[in-house]
C-alpha cells in the first residue's frame, strides 16, 4: 500500500520536473512569437522595436531572420512567418522545416529605415561569429551606424575578442555608443578612448561632443583629442599623397620605359606609342575572357599568361612596323612622327572594328582586390601596390637586358656609333628590330598594367602620350636612369600640386615647367655620353 502511495507523487514530481524543463528550453529553440510577427506584421515603429527585441535576446536564429529580411525572404501566410529560400521554407519562429508552401504567401515589405536598423542589428549579432572575416565586416558596418541598442553585444564582443584590428575598432565602437551616456565618467571615458581610435568617424564624433557636451571637463578632454584625431589624420593624408606620387610615378615610368628606347636610345619620334600600350590592354581582355571561358576555375591565375602575351603581341606589331615602314625613315624626325601618326590612327580603327568603340572591363584577381587600411583615412589598394612591384620589376629586367646581354651591348654599341659597330660585325638593320620590338613590348607590359585600374578603350594610349615623352626628355635622352628620376619626379609634382590647386591646373603648371627647363638644360637631367655625341 505504501509503494502504491508513493507512486502518483512520483509522477506527479516526475511531470512537474518536465514541465519546468519545458518553459526553460523553450526560449532556446524559438524566438518571441510575438516579435517575430511585429517585425513581419507592424507598422514602422513596432518593427524597430521588433528589431531591438531580437537583438537583446542575442539568439543566432535572430540573425537568420533578419538576414532573411534584408535578402527578401521573409514571407507572410496570414499570421505564419516563414524563411522562403530556393524553394525550401522553415517557421521563423521555432525553425521547423515546412513540408509543404502555403497558398497566398505575401513578402514582407520594408522600408529604407528598417531595412537600416536590420543590417545593424545583423551586424551586432554577426560580432560572436567564429569567422573572422564576418566579424571584421560586421564590424565596420557597425563604425558607420552602431545603434544604441547594439551596445550590450559590442562590449560582450569586446571582452572575448582577442584580434588586434577588430578589438581596437570595437573599442570605437563602444565609445561612440557610450558618448550619449548619462554617466559623466562613462561619457569623459568615451571621449578619452576616441583619441587612440582608428575610426573614421573619430573626427565627428569628438566635433560633436564639443557642440553639445555642457560639462567642462569632458568639453577639454574632447579638446586634446580632437587635436590628437587631426594630427593622427594629418599624418595619414601625407602618406597617402606620398603614396598617390609613387604610385603615379610608377604608371608614368611604365608607360615611358619603351619610349626610352625607341625614341631616348633609337631617336624615332613614335607617335603611335600610346596605341602600343593599348593593345597590349587588350592582350590582357583577350586572356581574360578566355579564362572566363576555358578555365574559370583558375582566373585569379590570368595575369600570369597575360604579362607575356601583351609583350608579345606588342613587340610583334612593333616590329613589322619597323621592317615596313620606320627602318626606312631612320635619320628624317619629322616623317617619322607623321608616318607613326597615321599608324596610331590605323591601329585605333583597327581596335575599334574588331572590339568595337566602348570601353571593355578588365576584372582584378581576387589577390588585387581590397587594399591596406594604414591609417583612418588612408587605404592603399592592392592593385596600385602590384603595379607599382611591377614596375619595379620590368625596370630591373630592362637594366639587366641592356647591360648583361649581348642584344644590350649591341644596341648601346648601335646607339653611339652606328658605323664602328657595322665595321666590327653588328648586324645593326637586326638590332634596330629587335631593340624597337622590345621598347614596344615593354609600352604593351604597360598596357596590361593600365588595364588594371581602369577601363579599357581604342583612346586608353592617348591619355599617356604626352606624359611619357615628358618625361624620356626631362630625363635625358637614352639615359634609363633620368628616365625613372624623372617619372617619379613628374608623379609627385603631379599630386602635390592636385591637392593644392587642381588637376587641370596642375598639369598646366607641369607642362609649363617642363619647357622652361628643358630650355635652360635640353639635354635633360642626365647627358647622353658617347663617341657620336662628342664628336
Amino acid at each position: 500500500m505504501r509503494g502504491k502511495t508513493q507512486t502518483p507523487a512520483l509522477v506527479a514530481l516526475i511531470a512537474a520536473l518536465l514541465s519546468c524543463y519545458m518553459v526553460a528550453v523553450r526560449p532556446a529553440i524559438a524566438l518571441e512569437r510575438g516579435a517575430v510577427e511585429k517585425l513581419a506584421l507592424g507598422e514602422g515603429e513596432e518593427r524597430i522595436e521588433a528589431i531591438h527585441a531580437l537583438l537583446a535576446s542575442g539568439d543566432p536564429r535572430a540573425a537568420q531572420v533578419l538576414a532573411a529580411l534584408g535578402a527578401g525572404e521573409l514571407q507572410i501566410a496570414g499570421k505564419r512567418v516563414l524563411i522562403v529560400k530556393d524553394e525550401e521554407a522553415f517557421d521563423a519562429v521555432t525553425g521547423e522545416k515546412v513540408t509543404a508552401l502555403p497558398d497566398g504567401r505575401e513578402d514582407v515589405m520594408l522600408n529604407n529605415r528598417v531595412r537600416g536598423a536590420a543590417a545593424n542589428a545583423l551586424a551586432a549579432l554577426n560580432l560572436a561569429s567564429a569567422e573572422r572575416a564576418t566579424r571584421l565586416a560586421a564590424v565596420r558596418e557597425l563604425s558607420s551606424a552602431a545603434d544604441a541598442s547594439a551596445l550590450p553585444l559590442v562590449q560582450k564582443a569586446l571582452a572575448g575578442e582577442n584580434d588586434a584590428d577588430i578589438k581596437a575598432l570595437l573599442q570605437g565602437i563602444a565609445a561612440s555608443l557610450n558618448l550619449k551616456s548619462g554617466d559623466l565618467k562613462t561619457r569623459l571615458d568615451a571621449v578619452l578612448t576616441l583619441s587612440e581610435s582608428r575610426a573614421a568617424n573619430a573626427k565627428a564624433l569628438l566635433l560633436a561632443v564639443l557642440d553639445s557636451e555642457t560639462d567642462g571637463d569632458v568639453r577639454i578632454a574632447a579638446q586634446a583629442s580632437l587635436k590628437k584625431v587631426e594630427n593622427r589624420l594629418a599624418w595619414g593624408e601625407r602618406a597617402g599623397l606620398f603614396f598617390a606620387g609613387v604610385s603615379l610615378g610608377s604608371i608614368l615610368l611604365l608607360a615611358a620605359l619603351g619610349l626610352a628606347i625607341t625614341y631616348g636610345l633609337m631617336g624615332v619620334i613614335n607617335m603611335a606609342h600610346g596605341e602600343l600600350i593599348m593593345i597590349g590592354a587588350y592582350a590582357t581582355f583577350v586572356v581574360q575572357n578566355a579564362f572566363l571561358t576555358h578555365f574559370p576555375g583558375a582566373f585569379d591565375w590570368y595575369l600570369a599568361c597575360a604579362v607575356p602575351v601583351a609583350f608579345i603581341a606588342a613587340a610583334l606589331v612593333g616590329m613589322v612596323l619597323e621592317r615596313t615602314v620606320i627602318r626606312w625613315l631612320y635619320g628624317r624626325p619629322l616623317e617619322t612622327l607623321l608616318a607613326t601618326w597615321g599608324i596610331s590612327l590605323i591601329l585605333m580603327q583597327a581596335v575599334r572594328t574588331l572590339f568595337g568603340a566602348q570601353n571593355v572591363q578588365v576584372a582584378n584577381p581576387a589577390f588585387m582586390s581590397g587594399g591596406v587600411e594604414l591609417f583612418a583615412n588612408v587605404v592603399l589598394p592592392w592593385n596600385r601596390i602590384v603595379i607599382l612591384i611591377f614596375a619595379a620589376a620590368v625596370l630591373i629586367g630592362m637594366w639587366l637586358t641592356l647591360t648583361r646581354t649581348r642584344l644590350g651591348l649591341y644596341v648601346r654599341g648601335v646607339t653611339q656609333n652606328r658605323a664602328m659597330a657595322s665595321c666590327v660585325g653588328v648586324p645593326t638593320a637586326r638590332v634596330d628590330t629587335l631593340a624597337f620590338g622590345l621598347g614596344c613590348g615593354i609600352a604593351g607590359l604597360a598596357g596590361c598594367a593600365l588595364s588594371q585600374i581602369g577601363n579599357v578603350g581604342p583612346d586608353l594610349g592617348q591619355g599617356y602620350l604626352v606624359d611619357s615623352f615628358m618625361v624620356v626628355v626631362m630625363g635625358g635622352v637614352g639615359q634609363l636612369a633620368g628616365t625613372v628620376y624623372a617619372a617619379f619626379g613628374l608623379g609627385f609634382a603631379n599630386k602635390l600640386l592636385e591637392s593644392w590647386s587642381g588637376a587641370v591646373l596642375a598639369k598646366i603648371v607641369v607642362l609649363v615647367f617642363i619647357i622652361i627647363f628643358i630650355q635652360k638644360r635640353p639635354q635633360g637631367l642626365f647627358a647622353l655620353k658617347g663617341r657620336s655625341v662628342e664628336t
